[in-house]
């Protein structure tokens, strides 16, 4: 089984006020770009596929896009069109943004690059989606705006990657009611954007015992990033009140799409016409 990556953050005291410091690690099929800023930086982006930005609270950007510019003041998701784009940041945090494999210049930069360089004949190829409904644009989502307790989790895809953010837990995560699982042909990356969290990770048993691994139960703060590989069993336990994450794919997942109303922009974004699971 691939191995896993773990990239911890910390703070940004480091950097002076027009620095930034931007660490990548990957998946088969997208990147992971977080991006810590202390005053103001720039980020001028020439992509040929949509990207995703989110903004958490404590930050102020301007992005500007397909002849659009918007302003945030934090809590905010971004999905940014193909072709020439420019984000500017204002504060101290930490910015993410979600790019497709096709960000060629940018796969090298990932700290774990490496474990890539065979390719990933576990994970399914990343077949683009439909276009968005009235083609490609600059999409503004104020994440406040999507909390619904009835539904609880806010997914959002495009036509390429898709997000899955948790609501803000109010305490500890009940431990008698985790979701261990795993996905066979595709990885994510989970980012525990406030907190502190454990991830509980099993390796599945094959019939060679010489692999078979122990546990892990990773003890981690915030903000931290997990890539979890296809086969790995998994769950993620807030530990205190305040914590929230966010879940990575690509492509869009289908059992989630699947869902009605967990997607929150699926207006916007179709599925494929002949949806298999």
């Amino acid at each position: 089984m691939r191995k896993i990556t773990l990239e911890t953050y910390g703070d940004n005291s480091g950097l002076d006020n027009n620095g930034a410091n931007t660490r990548y690690v990957r998946t088969a099929n997208f990147l992971l770009a977080m991006t810590a800023v202390n005053g103001n930086t720039q980020l001028p982006r020439v992509n040929s596929d949509e990207y995703m930005v989110i903004v958490p609270p404590g930050l102020k950007v301007s992005i500007n896009a397909a002849k659009e510019r918007v302003l945030s003041d934090g809590n905010d998701l971004f999905i940014v069109p193909p072709g020439e784009s420019h984000v500017e940041v204002v504060g101290r945090g930490h910015l993410v943004r979600v790019f497709s494999n096709q960000a060629l210049d940018l796969l090298p930069l990932a700290s774990n690059h490496l474990e890539y360089a065979h390719g990933a004949p576990e994970v399914a190829a990343l077949d683009g989606w439909p276009a968005p409904i009235g083609g490609y644009r600059l999409r503004h989502y104020p994440l406040d705006r999507f909390v619904n307790p009835a539904l609880p989790g806010r997914a959002f895809r495009s036509s390429n990657l898709m997000v899955n953010i948790t609501d803000v837990y109010p305490g500890p995560r009940d431990s008698k009611k985790l979701k261990p699982h795993a996905h066979q042909d595709f990885e994510q990356i989970t980012l525990t954007c406030a907190g502190r969290f454990v991830h509980h990770l099993r390796t599945p048993w094959g019939i060679d015992s010489t692999q078979w691994q122990e546990d892990q139960h990773l003890d981690i703060g915030s903000p931290a990033a997990l890539t979890i590989p296809a086969g790995l069993i998994h769950t993620s336990q807030a530990m205190e009140e305040g914590c929230w994450l966010v879940d990575i794919f690509g492509p869009p997942r289908l059992d989630f799409s699947l869902m009605p109303g967990f997607v929150r922009n699926a207006d916007e974004y179709p599925m494929p016409e002949d949806p298999t699971i």
